[in-house]
C-alpha cells in the first residue's frame, strides 16, 4: 500500500469515528473536528427601537411644515438626542416625509409632505377630477366627479358645459352642506383645482388639497379608475341629446353606482352601505345632488 493510500485510509477511519460518536449521542472533540472552530458568529444589532424617535420627528414635521431633514437633525441635537444626521435622513425618508418640490405656488392649503396614507373612514379622503365629452350634435361638456375613497360614494357627477373655479367651489358646497366636509382632496393639478378660490375655500373650511404631482396619473389612481368605469358604463353606451339630458342619464348611473352596483373592493357592498350603516339608502337622505344648486 502506497504513502497515499495510506492518507485516504486515515481519512475513511476518522469519518468513521465522527459518525459512530453522532449516532451514540456524543459530541465530537475539538481534535475530531480538525482544529475547527466549533462557533459561528453572526452580527445582532444592539440598536435600541426608535419608535419614541419616529414620533418625535412626526410632531416636528407636522408644526415645521417647511423643514427638511437637516434642519429636523438640528431641533433634535437641541433637545438632547445623540443621533447623527444620517439616520435621521432614513428614517425620515422612511416615515414619507420629504418635501414636494412640485406644489403649485401660494397655494396655503396644498399637502406638502409625501406622507400619504389610505383612508380609515368616510369622509377622510376624497378624490376629484374632470372627464370630457360631447353632447349629440357636437357641443362640448366637463363632468366634474367627486368621491368618497373609503366608502366608493360618488358624491357628484355633475356636468357643465364650462366649468370654471367657482363652479367647482359651488359644487363642493352643495355636496359638503348635506354630508359634511372632507379632511383631504386629491386632485391633479388642472387649472380649476390650483386657483385661489379653491384654496380659499379649502382654508376656510380646513380641508388639505393633496396634490399629484406633474405627469403622475398614478397619484390619484383611484379617481382614474372612477372615470374609466363611468366612460365605459355610462358615457359610451348613451348619446346625449342635450346637456339636461346628459345631467339625467348621469345622475342615473350614480344612484346605481352607489345604491345598486357591488363592489368588490368593500366585500361587495353597495357604498351607501358604509356612508349610512343604518341602512338608509334614500338618495334624497343623503346622495342627492340637486341639479338646480349646479346651475
Amino acid at each position: 500500500m502506497g504513502k497515499h493510500s495510506e492518507v485516504f485510509v486515515g481519512l475513511d477511519v476518522a469519518k468513521t469515528k465522527n459518525a459512530v460518536a453522532i449516532a451514540e449521542g456524543g459530541a465530537l472533540t475539538r481534535r475530531d473536528r480538525g482544529h475547527r472552530s466549533p462557533k459561528t458568529y453572526r452580527y445582532r444589532s444592539r440598536r435600541p427601537g426608535q419608535a419614541v424617535l419616529e414620533t418625535r420627528i412626526k410632531e416636528l414635521c407636522a408644526t415645521r411644515v417647511r423643514y427638511g431633514y437637516r434642519r429636523v437633525h438640528v431641533l433634535l441635537r437641541r433637545e438632547g438626542w445623540s443621533i447623527n444626521v444620517k439616520r435621521v435622513r432614513r428614517i425620515y425618508s422612511g416615515l414619507g416625509l420629504q418635501l414636494r418640490n412640485k406644489t403649485p405656488r401660494r397655494r396655503v392649503k396644498a399637502k406638502l409632505r409625501d406622507d400619504r396614507a389610505p383612508a380609515t373612514g368616510t369622509h377622510d379622503v376624497w378624490a376629484m377630477d374632470f372627464v370630457h365629452d360631447q353632447l349629440a350634435m357636437g357641443g362640448k361638456i366637463r363632468i366634474l366627479t367627486l368621491v368618497d375613497t373609503y366608502s366608493r360614494f360618488a358624491h357628484a357627477i355633475d356636468a357643465r358645459a364650462q366649468y370654471r373655479a367657482e363652479n367647482v367651489v359651488a359644487t363642493l358646497e352643495a355636496v359638503c352642506g348635506k354630508v359634511g366636509y372632507p379632511k383631504a382632496i386629491r386632485v391633479d393639478q388642472g387649472t380649476e383645482f390650483v386657483s385661489r378660490d379653491l384654496d380659499l375655500w379649502a382654508y376656510a373650511h380646513n380641508v388639505v388639497l393633496d396634490f399629484s404631482r406633474p405627469g403622475k396619473p398614478t397619484d390619484n389612481a383611484f379617481i382614474e379608475a372612477f372615470n374609466g368605469r363611468l366612460r365605459a358604463e355610462c358615457l359610451n353606451a348613451h348619446w346625449f341629446m342635450t346637456l339636461a339630458d346628459a345631467r339625467e342619464k348621469l345622475e342615473h348611473w350614480r344612484r346605481d353606482y352607489n345604491e345598486v352596483r357591488p363592489h368588490g373592493a368593500i366585500g361587495n357592498k353597495v357604498p351607501i352601505a358604509l356612508l349610512n350603516p343604518a341602512g338608509d339608502t334614500s338618495p334624497s337622505a343623503a346622495t342627492k345632488t340637486e341639479n338646480s344648486s349646479f346651475e
